[in-house]
């Protein structure tokens, strides 16, 4: 049985981080968080909240020259037509860091309900059970571990040709300092990152060239996915230089001079590189203690998100199982249910959506296009989405809806939706992938008319299994 002398420290404060805190709390253990830059990590502070909200902003701004295709004008109070939006670099970034700021604080109000012990600082792990806590004013605080869960998380990875400077050169947490919007952005990279980024500097209203070393932009996704958004893109403006690898990045007097490999230059104003995060989890003290780190730094852990040590555990961005805060947040539950000894599944990466927040987004779950693709037993259907009725009253042109199943049985195996808000409409898919129903079960589900989750009921009619 937990009692409040079973002690759980816990390395870093981002959805990995807190949500076992808030597991172990409730199961009844003393609970410490250390945490270096405050309550919600990267995550909430400078990376997924904050780049979430820039995005929404610009979505807003484009969801204008929509509502001009629909017949709406914009008129200023003198009648005057008025010719497009502006964005405040300064008033924008405010909201952002303050929004981030607030939930940050709000993360922490709910440790402190539950009675968990927040300490602003550095950690060193000094052996299997302790764990050196240094706070800003020097002070060093031993904390006992009975259990120790590492979620320290991960940060950009910076080429050593293209040092960021904070000022011209930046990362995807310094774009927030920006007083200005950047008149013409060079993206670095054409992964996740690099995608919504680019999107969100082109709907702000910068000149956006994105580099990407690949065939394609989003080389690790679907790839009718990726085709719509990378037209999208240059329908819209932005100049995409596939297979097109950066070699550096200098500053000159005017911005940034981008070297690619094979010998061509890119100017810009500002350089964004998005090439990849590395794990913190460098002096740390893991290895000296006997946690085993892959070659790329990142800690081991099994399904239950135990490490090679016994009563250590980690999870989150610093293991590598998934970049997605709600993986690393069900692996931090994961971990205390299983130390503190309550029922407890191993993590299943199988049903879980993922979302890229690029406009229109691709959202995905379960099986994809490769995989269908090597077996014989899976059958699929595409739909466009601008033969729904909804998305032509809404002016949506591009995109679609995907879904795989099993044949023979009709089980759906997974699912790609490209749409508005594609986050929203994967749900009834991850649904279906989860709790394993058949394509007639999800067809025989009367959907609003007109509506876009329409697409996934017609979807699922037409694979159809007849007898």
């Amino acid at each position: 049985m937990i009692t409040r002398e079973t002690s759980v420290v816990i390395v870093g404060g981002g959805p990995a981080g807190y949500e076992a805190a808030l597991v172990a709390a409730q199961l009844g253990a003393h609970v410490t968080v250390v945490e270096k830059d405050g309550l919600g990590g990267a995550a909430v502070l400078t990376d997924c909240v904050p780049s979430k909200a820039l995005i929404a902003t610009a979505d807003h701004m484009s969801d204008i020259g929509v509502a001009e295709r629909l017949g709406v004008r914009l008129h200023d109070r003198a009648g005057g037509p008025v010719s497009g939006a502006i964005a405040s670099p300064h008033t924008v970034n405010g909201r952002i860091l303050a929004l981030a700021a607030a939930q940050s604080a709000d993360i922490q109000v709910g440790l402190e309900r539950a009675g968990v012990t927040f300490l602003k600082g550095v950690a060193h792990v000094v052996d299997g059970h302790c764990v050196r806590a240094t706070t800003a004013d020097g002070q060093a605080h031993d904390l006992r571990a009975d259990v120790m869960l590492i979620a320290t998380g991960a940060s950009p990875r910076v080429m050593p040709s293209a040092v960021p400077d904070g000022e011209r050169i930046l990362t995807w947490q310094q774009i927030y300092d920006l007083d200005e919007l950047p008149e013409r952005m060079i993206v670095i990279g054409s992964g996740v990152t690099g995608a919504e980024l680019a999107q969100a500097f082109l709907g702000l209203g910068s000149e956006v060239v994105l580099v990407s070393s690949r065939d394609r932009v989003l080389p690790g996704e679907d790839a009718d996915a990726a085709t719509v958004i990378e037209d999208v893109f240059r329908k819209r403006g932005m100049e995409v230089l596939g297979r097109s690898r950066a070699a550096g990045v200098e500053r000159t007097d005017t911005g940034v001079l981008v070297t690619l490999v094979d010998g061509r230059t890119v100017e810009g104003t500002h350089a964004l590189l998005a090439v990849g995060s590395v794990p913190n989890t460098s002096g740390l003290g893991l290895e000296e203690v006997g946690v085993e780190l892959s070659e790329s730094g990142h800690v081991q852990v099994d399904r239950v998100s135990r490490t090679s040590v016994t009563g250590i555990y980690a999870a989150g961005d610093c293991t590598g199982v998934l970049p997605l805060a709600s993986v690393a947040a069900m692996q931090g539950r994961i971990a205390m249910w299983h130390a503190l000894g309550d029922a407890v599944a191993p993590l299943n990466v199988t049903g879980v959506a993922a979302n890229i927040f690029t406009e229109p987004e691709i959202a995905t779950v379960g099986l994809g296009q490769i995989a269908a693709d090597e077996s014989p037993e899976v059958e699929s259907i595409m739909l466009p989405l601008a033969r729904n009725p909804r998305a032509k009253m809404q002016g949506i042109t591009d995109g679609f809806v995907k879904l795989f199943c099993r044949r023979d049985f009709g089980t759906v195996l997974g699912g790609v939706v490209v749409a508005p808000k594609a986050s929203e409409l994967i749900f009834p898919v991850a649904l279906a992938v989860q709790h394993r129903l058949s394509v007639d079960q999800v067809a025989s589900t009367i959907t609003v008319y007109p509506s876009l989750s329409g697409s996934i009921a017609e979807a699922a009619r037409q694979l159809h299994q007849s007898e």
